[in-house]
Protein backbone atom coordinates (compact mmCIF):
# COMPACT_ATOMS: atom_id res chain seq x y z
CA UNK A 1 0.00 0.00 0.00
CA UNK A 2 3.01 2.28 1.18
CA UNK A 3 4.92 1.67 -2.55
CA UNK A 4 1.22 2.68 -4.49
CA UNK A 5 0.78 5.86 -2.34
CA UNK A 6 4.49 6.33 -3.41
CA UNK A 7 4.29 5.96 -6.74
CA UNK A 8 1.14 7.95 -7.19
CA UNK A 9 2.40 10.86 -5.36
CA UNK A 10 5.61 10.84 -7.70
CA UNK A 11 2.80 10.56 -10.70
CA UNK A 12 0.96 13.49 -9.45
CA UNK A 13 4.07 15.26 -9.04
CA UNK A 14 5.93 15.08 -12.28
CA UNK A 15 2.33 15.68 -13.80
CA UNK A 16 2.06 19.24 -11.88
CA UNK A 17 5.33 19.85 -13.11
CA UNK A 18 4.46 19.26 -16.52
CA UNK A 19 1.51 20.92 -16.82
CA UNK A 20 2.63 24.33 -15.19
CA UNK A 21 6.01 24.40 -17.61
CA UNK A 22 3.51 23.90 -20.44
CA UNK A 23 0.83 26.75 -19.69
CA UNK A 24 3.09 29.19 -19.05
CA UNK A 25 3.00 31.44 -22.80
CA UNK A 26 3.76 34.79 -23.65
CA UNK A 27 2.99 37.03 -26.66
CA UNK A 28 4.88 39.53 -28.60
CA UNK A 29 2.76 41.54 -30.78
CA UNK A 30 4.62 43.72 -33.38
CA UNK A 31 2.86 46.80 -34.37
CA UNK A 32 5.25 48.93 -37.26
CA UNK A 33 4.19 52.40 -37.42
CA UNK A 34 6.50 53.47 -39.67
CA UNK A 35 5.01 52.17 -42.66
CA UNK A 36 8.51 50.14 -43.51
CA UNK A 37 10.63 47.78 -42.64
CA UNK A 38 10.10 44.44 -41.36
CA UNK A 39 9.44 43.64 -37.45
CA UNK A 40 12.42 40.84 -36.04
CA UNK A 41 12.60 38.91 -33.23
CA UNK A 42 15.62 36.94 -32.18
CA UNK A 43 16.47 34.93 -29.21
CA UNK A 44 19.98 33.72 -29.27
CA UNK A 45 21.46 32.74 -32.93
CA UNK A 46 17.02 31.90 -33.93
CA UNK A 47 14.66 33.94 -35.83
CA UNK A 48 11.48 33.71 -33.71
CA UNK A 49 9.28 35.72 -35.74
CA UNK A 50 9.72 38.09 -38.78
CA UNK A 51 7.38 39.92 -39.98
CA UNK A 52 4.03 41.85 -38.40
CA UNK A 53 1.52 40.68 -36.16
CA UNK A 54 2.26 38.26 -33.44
CA UNK A 55 4.30 35.49 -31.92
CA UNK A 56 3.34 33.36 -28.99
CA UNK A 57 6.45 31.69 -27.14
CA UNK A 58 5.22 28.84 -24.55
CA UNK A 59 7.05 28.54 -22.14
CA UNK A 60 9.77 31.24 -20.78
CA UNK A 61 10.75 33.87 -23.54
CA UNK A 62 14.73 34.28 -22.20
CA UNK A 63 17.10 37.27 -23.62
CA UNK A 64 15.42 38.00 -26.40
CA UNK A 65 15.44 41.17 -28.86
CA UNK A 66 13.25 42.62 -31.26
CA UNK A 67 13.79 45.39 -33.60
CA UNK A 68 12.41 46.92 -36.96
CA UNK A 69 14.80 46.16 -40.07
CA UNK A 70 15.06 49.00 -41.83
CA UNK A 71 18.12 48.22 -43.91
CA UNK A 72 21.16 48.64 -41.88
CA UNK A 73 20.20 46.79 -38.67
CA UNK A 74 22.42 43.34 -38.44
CA UNK A 75 20.98 40.10 -36.67
CA UNK A 76 21.16 40.73 -33.42
CA UNK A 77 20.07 44.97 -33.80
CA UNK A 78 23.20 46.09 -34.48
CA UNK A 79 23.03 50.07 -35.80
CA UNK A 80 19.62 50.30 -34.61
CA UNK A 81 17.45 50.64 -31.95
CA UNK A 82 16.71 47.50 -30.43
CA UNK A 83 13.99 45.66 -27.39
CA UNK A 84 15.55 43.56 -25.25
CA UNK A 85 13.59 41.47 -23.02
CA UNK A 86 12.72 38.88 -20.98
CA UNK A 87 9.33 37.26 -20.44
CA UNK A 88 8.70 34.78 -17.71
CA UNK A 89 6.65 34.08 -14.99
CA UNK A 90 8.42 34.84 -11.92
CA UNK A 91 10.41 31.72 -10.02
CA UNK A 92 10.34 33.62 -7.25
CA UNK A 93 9.48 37.53 -5.64
CA UNK A 94 11.44 40.24 -8.00
CA UNK A 95 12.08 37.75 -11.11
CA UNK A 96 9.77 38.19 -13.54
CA UNK A 97 9.57 39.37 -16.82
CA UNK A 98 11.83 42.99 -17.77
CA UNK A 99 11.91 44.70 -20.77
CA UNK A 100 13.58 47.61 -21.84
CA UNK A 101 15.32 49.86 -25.66
CA UNK A 102 18.76 49.71 -25.79
CA UNK A 103 20.71 52.13 -28.29
CA UNK A 104 24.49 50.72 -26.27
CA UNK A 105 26.96 50.74 -29.08
CA UNK A 106 26.63 49.15 -31.28
CA UNK A 107 22.54 50.23 -31.18
CA UNK A 108 22.01 53.40 -32.13
CA UNK A 109 19.14 54.97 -33.62
CA UNK A 110 17.19 54.63 -36.35
CA UNK A 111 13.23 54.66 -35.46
CA UNK A 112 11.32 55.31 -32.23
CA UNK A 113 10.45 52.07 -30.47
CA UNK A 114 8.05 51.62 -27.72
CA UNK A 115 6.65 48.77 -25.76
CA UNK A 116 3.63 47.93 -23.63
CA UNK A 117 3.02 45.13 -21.13
CA UNK A 118 -0.51 43.08 -21.87
CA UNK A 119 -2.17 40.82 -19.76
CA UNK A 120 -0.75 42.01 -16.59
CA UNK A 121 1.27 45.46 -15.68
CA UNK A 122 -0.87 47.01 -17.90
CA UNK A 123 0.22 50.72 -18.76
CA UNK A 124 3.47 49.81 -17.51
CA UNK A 125 6.17 50.00 -20.61
CA UNK A 126 8.41 52.54 -22.36
CA UNK A 127 9.35 54.34 -25.98
CA UNK A 128 12.50 56.12 -27.16
CA UNK A 129 11.28 58.61 -30.07
CA UNK A 130 14.85 60.09 -30.55
CA UNK A 131 18.67 59.69 -30.43
CA UNK A 132 18.13 61.93 -27.24
CA UNK A 133 16.12 59.48 -25.30
CA UNK A 134 18.67 58.30 -22.89
CA UNK A 135 18.54 57.71 -19.94
CA UNK A 136 15.01 57.77 -19.39
CA UNK A 137 13.81 55.84 -22.49
CA UNK A 138 16.26 53.87 -23.80
CA UNK A 139 19.87 52.17 -22.19
CA UNK A 140 22.67 54.21 -23.75
CA UNK A 141 25.24 53.02 -21.24
CA UNK A 142 25.11 50.01 -19.27
CA UNK A 143 23.86 51.46 -15.75
CA UNK A 144 21.40 52.99 -17.65
CA UNK A 145 18.70 51.30 -15.10
CA UNK A 146 15.80 53.75 -14.98
CA UNK A 147 14.67 52.30 -18.38
CA UNK A 148 14.00 49.19 -17.29
CA UNK A 149 10.63 47.94 -17.00
CA UNK A 150 9.73 45.04 -14.82
CA UNK A 151 6.34 43.33 -14.57
CA UNK A 152 6.20 40.10 -11.49
CA UNK A 153 2.89 38.61 -14.19
CA UNK A 154 2.65 35.16 -14.83
CA UNK A 155 1.73 35.03 -18.96
CA UNK A 156 2.77 38.49 -19.60
CA UNK A 157 2.48 39.52 -22.86
CA UNK A 158 4.24 42.75 -24.63
CA UNK A 159 3.25 44.86 -27.51
CA UNK A 160 6.05 46.23 -29.56
CA UNK A 161 5.80 49.42 -31.51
Amino acid sequence: MVALQTVYSFLTNILTIGLGTQAEKHTVTFKNNCGRGTAKLIQGSKVLHSGGGSYTHHGPLMSAIAYLDTGPCKFNGEECTTLETTLRNPPSPGAGSSTDVTLIPPHKFNVAVGFSYSGGCNGVGNRCGSASCCPKGAFCKPDDYQSQRQCQTNNVSICYE
